[in-house]
């Protein structure tokens, strides 16, 4: 799913391009930046999953984005979105890279989400965070999400078990 860029005080969130892949997997497979994220660390990036990510602007029901600054257009992070059937729940998740933390960019890219998905008529906005990963658990509380659950997940590849918290906020 590809929208217009959500525009934020410091950042542009712009639909994901085949050429951001080996940005995200940068991220997303990084021991240290992708600890609380389902897929595997990866020493090397296995050929098979960057054309998987490649694919990701043609997903038809996730919108995934690239975070960046916009005096620069560096990228900074990613994000992305999912609408419910009836477009009244969005769930969402971000990630920064390890650069960008502790400047209020996860902050600003959720509440970017959030504003986005008010204008599109979402009631409700969900997103998952890992237990231990207590900065993501700063920022959606700071957004004034509320826990209303928990679940787990097996790290992709591993043994490795986590446990989420469920987050909602009704907008």
């Amino acid at each position: 799913m590809r929208i217009q860029a959500i525009e934020t005080a410091r950042l542009y969130l712009r639909s994901f391009e085949r050429e951001d892949a080996r940005f995200a997997v940068g991220i997303w497979n990084d021991p240290e930046m992708g600890e609380y994220l389902p897929d595997e660390a990866m020493e090397e990036i296995d050929e098979a999953y960057l054309k998987e990510i490649e694919r990701l602007p043609e997903d038809k029901e996730c919108c995934y984005l690239i975070s960046e600054l916009k005096d620069t257009h560096e990228r900074i992070g990613t994000c992305s979105f999912m609408a419910s059937d009836d477009g009244k729940t969005y769930d969402i998740a971000y990630c920064v890279h390890r650069d960008y933390w502790r400047k209020g960019f996860a902050t600003e890219a959720a509440k970017g989400m959030i504003d986005y998905a008010v204008r599109q008529g979402a009631r409700k906005i969900t997103v998952r965070v890992n237990k231990e990963n207590a900065g993501s658990n700063r920022v959606v509380r700071k957004l004034g999400f509320e826990v209303t659950g928990e679940t787990t997940y097996q790290k992709r590849g591993t043994e490795k078990v986590f446990a989420d918290y469920l987050y909602e906020l009704h907008v």
